[in-house]
C-alpha cells in the first residue's frame, strides 16, 4: 500500500475558503498600499547565498533554508573534507543559491541592480512568500507570506510618520485593536554607550529584544553570558523598565543619555514621528518601547512593531530604517525605511476573532440547477448578464438528481440556487430559492439580479 502522503512541518495547505480570507487580508493591504503611492515589484524565491548571508545576525544566519546544488556537487571537493563532515566549511561547496529568508534584502539587491531604471525615492511593494528553518510553533511558520513596503532614496522621517499611518489603516480596515512599538536604534545604541558597553550593542539588542518571551532574570543571564558587566546590567534596568506616557519617557531619557549626541539623535528621531504620527488621528495607540530592538543587524534608526491587543500572538507587523543595507551590495548612500506584515499571523488573528466580512467568505453566489439541455439553454443567457455583473454564479454540470446538486450547494455554502423547469421557463422567470431560510420566491431575469446583489 502506497504510503500516506504528507507536506513537511511549518507548511501549510488552503482551502478554497481559506484562500478566499487570506485574498481578503491580500487585497486589503493591497489596496492601502496603493492608497500611499507605493507600486509593486517581485523577486525570486532564491537567491545567492552571497546575497543572504551576514544581513540577518548570526541567529539569522542559521536559518536559511539552503539550496543543494544540481548535477555533481561533491566535485572540488576532496575526500578529507568529506570525511572531516564540517558542515560549516562543506555547506557552501554543495550550496549556492537559499531560499530568501526575507523580502527586504531581495529588495535592497533589487535596488542596486536596477537603480538606473527607477526614479527616487523609489516606493515599493512586494507580496511573496519567504521561508525560515524555524522551529514551528503557534503563529509561527517555515513557509509564510510577508507584505512589505519600502521607501528608499529619501532620509525624510515623513516616510516614517506614513509607515505608521499605513499599519494604522490597515488594522482599521480589519478591525483588528492593536498596538503600534516603536523605538530607534540610535536611543539603543546611545544606552550601550551610557552603561559603557558599545561595543556589545549587537549583543545587547538580541537578548533585550526577547523580553516579552523570556522574562527579565533571562534576558539579564543572556547579557551577562554575552559579557557584559555586573554594573552595566544594573545600569540597563531602570532604563529598558521606564514607565509613563511617551511624553514622559522621552523626558526621562534626555536626561539619562545627555551624553550621548547618538542617543539624542534617537529621541529626536522618535519624538517627531511619534507627535507627527499622533496628529494625524491615529486609531491605534502609539507606544514608545525601550525593550523593542529587532534583532536584525540592519537595522539604524526608527524600528516598528505591532502586537494584537486582543490575542496572544507574537508581532503581526513591524520594520524600520536600515540606512546601510544597499551599501553591502556596492551602493552607498541610499537610505531605506520599511514594514512588513505578517499575513499568515494577520490571517490567525482574524479567524480567532472571526473578524471576516460575509464578501471576505467568497465562494459561488447562485448555482443554476441542471434539469435538461433545453432548461440549461434557457438559464445560459441570464448567467451571462449575471456574470458580467460580477456575481460568481455557477451552473451544475450533470443531469443529476435534486437531492444530489442541492448538496452540492450545501457543500460549497452557496447562498442562492436558481431552478428553472418547464413553469418557470413558459412564464419567462425563475424559482430562487434563498438556502439559508429556505424561503423560494418567482423572480424575472431582472429580478434575480437585483435579488442576488
Amino acid at each position: 500500500m502506497a504510503n500516506k502522503p504528507s507536506i513537511p512541518k511549518g507548511t501549510r495547505d488552503f482551502s478554497p475558503a481559506e484562500m478566499s480570507k487570506r485574498n481578503y487580508i491580500f487585497d486589503t493591504i493591497k489596496d492601502v498600499f496603493k492608497l500611499f503611492g507605493f507600486e509593486q515589484i517581485e523577486t525570486p524565491a532564491m537567491e545567492t547565498l552571497a546575497t543572504l548571508m551576514g544581513k540577518y545576525g548570526e541567529e539569522g544566519d542559521k536559518l536559511l533554508f539552503k539550496i543543494q546544488n544540481s548535477g555533481d556537487y561533491f566535485s572540488g571537493i576532496t575526500d578529507d573534507e568529506l570525511l572531516s563532515r564540517d558542515c560549516a566549511h562543506l555547506a557552501p561547496k554543495f550550496c549556492e543559491k537559499g531560499l530568501r529568508y526575507d523580502l527586504t534584502v531581495p529588495f535592497a539587491r533589487y535596488v542596486v541592480m536596477h537603480r538606473g531604471e527607477m526614479a527616487f525615492p523609489f516606493k515599493r511593494y512586494q507580496i511573496q512568500p519567504v521561508w525560515r528553518a524555524d522551529r514551528p510553533q503557534k503563529g509561527r511558520y517555515r513557509e509564510f507570506y510577508q507584505c512589505d513596503a519600502d521607501v528608499v532614496g529619501s532620509d525624510s522621517l515623513l516616510n516614517e510618520v506614513e509607515l505608521v499611518e499605513m499599519i494604522d489603516e490597515v488594522f482599521k480596515r480589519f478591525g483588528i485593536n492593536v498596538a503600534i512599538k516603536i523605538n530607534n536604534r540610535k536611543i539603543l545604541s546611545g544606552i550601550a554607550e551610557v552603561v559603557g558597553e558599545s561595543d556589545k550593542i549587537v549583543d545587547m539588542t538580541v537578548a533585550i529584544d526577547k523580553l516579552d518571551k523570556i522574562g527579565l532574570e533571562n534576558v539579564n543571564r543572556e547579557l551577562a553570558d554575552k559579557g557584559l558587566s555586573d554594573d552595566a546590567i544594573a545600569k540597563l534596568q531602570p532604563i529598558i523598565l521606564l514607565e509613563g506616557s511617551n511624553t514622559d519617557k522621552l523626558a526621562k531619557l534626555r536626561d539619562i543619555l545627555s551624553a550621548s549626541e547618538t542617543g539624542l539623535r534617537g529621541i529626536d528621531e522618535c519624538a517627531y514621528v511619534i507627535d507627527h504620527a499622533t496628529r494625524s488621528g491615529l486609531r491605534a495607540e502609539l507606544q514608545l518601547d525601550l525593550t523593542l530592538a529587532r534583532g536584525l543587524n540592519y537595522y539604524t534608526g526608527t524600528i516598528l512593531e505591532v502586537k494584537s491587543l486582543d490575542v496572544q500572538i507574537g508581532s503581526i507587523s513591524g520594520g524600520g530604517r536600515y540606512d546601510n543595507l544597499t551599501g553591502v551590495f556596492g551602493l552607498d548612500g541610499v537610505s531605506g525605511v520599511g514594514i512588513s506584515f505578517g499575513a499568515d499571523r494577520i490571517y490567525d488573528v482574524l479567524n480567532q476573532l472571526d473578524l471576516y466580512p460575509d464578501a471576505a467568505r467568497g465562494g459561488t453566489r447562485v448555482l443554476f440547477i441542471n434539469l435538461g439541455e433545453s432548461e440549461v439553454s434557457y438559464a445560459m443567457s441570464v448567467v451571462k448578464q449575471l456574470r458580467a455583473a460580477g456575481i460568481s454564479t455557477e451552473v451544475y454540470p450533470d443531469t443529476a438528481k435534486l437531492k444530489k446538486q442541492f448538496s452540492y450547494a450545501d457543500a460549497k455554502h452557496i447562498p442562492f440556487v436558481a431552478i428553472a423547469g418547464s413553469e418557470e421557463m413558459a412564464d419567462g422567470n425563475f424559482t430562487l430559492k434563498d438556502m439559508t431560510t429556505g424561503e423560494q420566491r418567482r423572480v424575472t431575469p431582472d429580478g434575480l439580479l437585483q435579488a442576488l446583489r
